[in-house]
Order: C-alpha cells, then structure tokens, then sequence
C-alpha cells in the first residue's frame, strides 16, 4: 500500500486556450493528474474568469494508480464549455491527494510552443 503523496487543493493561475492553431498540430492545454493512492480520487474543478461567474463543480475521477491527461477544452458544466481565446484560472480539489501538472501546447505559429509546469499546491 502506498502512502498519501501530493495535496488536496492546486491551483493554476495562468490558463489560456488559444483560439488557433497552424499545421496538423491542436493548440491546446492539459491538467495532468497522478493519483498515486490505492483509491479513487473524486476531483473538483473550478474556472474562475476576469470578467464573468466561475464555471464551478465540474467532476472528474481518477482511477487508483493512474495518471489522467484531461484536456480543458473537455471540462464543461451542463454544456457549458471553457471558452476559447479567453484567460482563466483553475482550482482543482481533491478528496485525497493527488500531484497536478499543467501543459499547454500553443501552435498558434509554425514554430510550437510546449508549457509545463506543476500547479500551486495549496495547504
């Protein structure tokens, strides 16, 4: 049995999904989760926006001893999707600990650009 590694609460400040991309490439952005526990974790996301109401309590689970890439162009609620070409932000909440990572692939250009970073953990 593995012991709990990781946090509850991440957040990501810096969200972005551009609105287009060049060549055979997506322009796109991704929460990678690894829940490294024995259970499964129910994941909570929050999109919090500068000028309008956060799209709150989207769900997602991840199996135990799995890693999950969620796309964010996936994450909507009740049809509502995350738009497009618009900043945002991410709060991620877990009901055991889980590492999150952050990766957003921007062809908006021929020359690609690949972001990656871990997410702020919170205590």
């Amino acid at each position: 049995m593995h012991s709990a590694r990781g946090e509850k609460h991440w957040i990501i400040p810096d969200a972005y999904i551009p609105e287009i991309s060049s060549g055979s490439l997506l322009s796109h952005e991704s929460v990678c989760v690894l829940n490294v526990s024995s259970e499964e974790a129910l994941i909570n996301f929050t999109i919090y926006f500068e000028d309008r109401d956060p799209i709150e309590d989207i769900l997602v689970v991840v199996a135990p001893r799995r890693t999950k890439h969620i796309r964010t162009s996936s994450l909507n609620k009740e049809g509502t999707p995350i738009p497009v070409g618009v900043p945002y932000a991410i709060e991620v909440r877990s009901d055991i600990p889980i590492i999150v990572q952050y990766s957003r692939l921007d062809s908006t250009q021929a020359e690609n650009a690949l972001m990656s970073v871990v997410a702020y953990p919170l205590r």
